[in-house]
C-alpha cells in the first residue's frame, strides 16, 4: 500500500478500510503497528510532513524494503487462505436446522450488491493512480469474480436444501 510515491498512516489506513471488504480482513491499528515495525526494521523511511492540523508521518519504501518486496512479488503465489464464515455454517448445518442455514445465507447474498458498488467506486479511483489503474483493474476482475461465485453458490444451497420461502 505503500508503494512508489509513499503516504501517511492515515491514508494507508484510509486506503485498506476503503478496499476492506474485498481483500483486507485487518483494522487500521493493525496497519498502524505494522507500519512501525517495518519501520524499525528498516524496510520503511518515516519522516514527518506539516500538515492541516498537525504534523504527519509519511511511509516510503526504502531501498532494502524495495529489493525485499520485489523478491516477495517473485515468490510463487499460492492459494489464499480464506476465514469463510458462512462456509463453516454449512458445513456444520447438520447440527441445526437447514432453513435456518439457507436463511443466513441469503443476508450474505443481500450484502453482495455493496460490494459490487464498492468495487465500480473503486474502479473509478483508480484513474488517481495511473501507474497502477491497469493492477487495480485487473485485482477488482477476481473481487466481481469472487462476489458472482458466493451469488451462484448461495442459489445452488437454496436449491439443493430449499430454505422455507427460497
Amino acid at each position: 500500500m505503500v508503494g512508489r510515491g509513499g503516504g501517511s498512516g492515515p491514508d494507508l489506513a484510509e486506503g485498506a478500510r476503503r478496499g476492506a471488504p474485498l481483500f483486507w480482513t485487518g483494522g487500521a491499528s493493525q496497519l498502524y503497528a505494522e507500519l512501525r515495525r517495518l519501520t524499525r526494521l528498516g524496510y520503511l523511511a518515516a519522516r514527518t510532513e506539516p500538515a492541516k492540523t498537525r504534523p504527519r508521518t509519511v511511509y516510503s519504501l526504502t531501498a532494502k524494503g524495495l529489493e525485499t518486496f520485489r523478491a516477495w512479488l517473485a515468490e510463487p503465489s499460492e492459494y489464499p487462505r480464506i476465514q469463510h464464515e458462512a462456509g463453516v455454517r454449512l458445513a456444520a448445518a447438520d447440527l441445526g436446522d437447514e432453513d435456518t442455514v439457507v436463511q443466513s445465507l441469503r443476508a450474505l447474498r443481500e450484502g453482495l450488491p455493496d460490494l459490487e458498488r464498492l468495487a465500480d467506486e473503486i474502479e473509478e479511483r483508480a484513474t488517481m493512480f495511473p501507474h497502477r489503474a491497469r493492477y487495480i483493474i485487473l485485482e477488482l476482475s477476481l473481487a466481481r469474480r469472487l462476489i458472482q461465485a458466493h451469488r451462484d453458490w448461495v442459489d445452488e444451497v437454496e436449491r439443493e436444501l430449499g430454505g422455507g420461502d427460497a
